[in-house]
């Protein structure tokens, strides 16, 4: 892969991945991606996010697609673009903690099918549930990118963040990401944090937001003011509002001063020109409301709800016909997460904590209903919440239970082998990768697998050589 010279200030574009995330419940398929790759690669951006988050999920569970196999296709049409992808830490892509070989496997394959960077982040900042991937990434030869999970609460000041930055960079990161995934890091702040962070520690500094409260664009500015290295941005068609500042906004304001990105903009137009068509068809088959995911709801700033959260807090409400109930979970959101020890809100902990809300609201008793998630977070099986739990609480939701304060990935035996067993006994397996899909997604990839067996097409791992996928 040809290096390109860094610089005064770098993109990191998210339209293959957090841009129809955010926007439309990543429902961009692989087809429509490719034809843009070509493109894409002549940008000269830091990197493309194009794998990872939610596309995992979303491969097999709604499009009947192999997640591997886009992977494979984006490395082949992207070959001078390092590809990025976003890991819950020890979670990988899933929604709980996995034993280390599972993550030592995930962060192996997902690096030798071709990605360059993994950005890794826990939702409570518990730096032991990122250690196993961290570490898995620098061996197998991949750009340990390690994200900070911006909040604001009682115990989130810039202190905590700069600290922990110290750490991550003790942990051994490449690079350091503040991950401000509800937009709550307004423009000053923003200049303050990259400010120390840069004084503070030797590494680059990347800077991830949105534009849900409409500050989105001058956040970044603030931030590259401040010398931020690399900043997040999504081209125009799926880009503002819930999922990412506009890429051609940024380029255009950066033009012809110290900051500018060298990024032509008559390619970013022709790209926006072929994505206003994507754009188009989400729309189109429902799953994209511009009305809504463009819409600037400065609420945020109160609830902390990320565009994503907000989503399945709806889906939940309409499913249960309480839609009226709107507001008022709105409101318990802010309780439940004090109550819980002020988690960050991001995936999973932003479905517990929204989960719970919903459920306190509509039960008509608080903590009455409590889901199985919401007990392992208070018992510590997520890692360490950042603050006091409100101790009654915790007491109705888990009784007796004893709260784990080791790395709770201690008491989770290997778990490869016996996967790979039952995948092959099942039929299913064509390959290593087949046994990380049903290890993240027990219930989903086997309709995967039995609809490839029925169309009568496989993984085919040889498509392009390992020289090239490589990072």
């Amino acid at each position: 892969m040809a290096k390109r010279p860094m610089a005064k200030v770098n993109i990191t574009d998210t339209v293959l991945r957090d841009g129809h995330q955010s926007q439309a419940a990543t429902r961009m398929t692989t087809a429509e991606m490719l034809p843009a790759c070509e493109m894409l690669d002549k940008v000269g951006y830091y990197s493309l996010e194009c794998w990872g988050g939610a596309t995992y999920d979303s491969c097999l569970r709604f499009l009947n697609e192999d997640p591997w196999e886009r992977l494979r296709k984006l490395r082949k049409a992207l070959p001078n673009t390092k590809l990025q992808m976003l890991l819950r830490g020890q979670n990988l892509l899933g929604y709980r903690p996995y034993a280390d070989d599972v993550v030592d496997a995930f962060v192996k394959k997902a690096i030798e099918n071709g990605i360059d960077i993994i950005r890794c982040f826990d939702a409570l900042n518990d730096l032991r549930n990122m250690q196993t991937a961290v570490k898995a990434t620098k061996k197998y030869g991949g750009i340990a990118e390690i994200a900070l999970s911006y909040t604001e609460s009682p115990v989130h000041n810039e202190d905590y963040f700069v600290a922990l930055a110290k750490e991550i960079e003790a942990m051994g990161a490449d690079l350091i990401c503040i991950k401000d995934m509800a937009n709550l890091l307004l423009p000053y702040k923003a200049y303050s944090l990259v400010k120390r962070l840069k004084a503070a520690t030797k590494l680059p500094i990347v800077l991830h937001t949105h534009n849900t409260t409409g500050t989105g664009d001058m956040v970044l500015m603030k931030a590259i003011e401040a010398g931020v290295d690399v900043v997040d941005t999504c081209l125009s068609p799926l880009g503002s509002g819930t999922s990412q500042p506009a890429t051609e906004t940024l380029v255009a304001t950066m033009a012809g001063t110290e900051y500018d990105t060298g990024i032509d903009l008559n390619l970013l137009a022709k790209l926006a020109e072929y994505f206003r068509g994507v754009a188009d068809r989400l729309t189109k088959d429902g799953w994209r409301d511009p009305s809504r995911v463009l819409g600037v709801d400065v609420k945020t700033l109160q609830y902390q709800v990320p565009g994503g959260m907000l989503s399945n807090l709806i889906g939940q409400l309409k499913q249960a016909n309480a839609m009226d109930k709107y507001y008022d979970v709105l409101a318990e959101v802010p309780v439940v997460r004090k109550d819980f020890g002020y988690p960050p809100l991001v995936t999973p902990t932003s479905q517990i904590v929204g989960t719970q809300a919903v459920m306190n609201v509509l039960g008509g008793e608080k903590y009455k209903m409590v889901p199985k998630e919401s007990k392992d977070l208070l018992a510590g099986r997520y890692g360490k919440l950042p603050a006091a739990v409100n101790e009654d609480v915790r007491k109705k939701c888990i009784g007796d239970t004893p709260v784990i304060t080791h790395r709770y990935a201690d008491d989770l035996a290997p778990e490869m082998d016996t996967l790979r067993k039952e995948v092959k006994e099942k039929g299913w397996y064509t390959c290593e990768e087949d046994v990380l899909s049903y290890a993240l997604f027990p219930k989903v990839a086997p309709k995967f697998f039995e609809y490839r067996a029925a169309h009568s097409f496989a993984v085919n791992t040889k498509d392009i050589e390992m020289g090239e996928v490589q990072a």
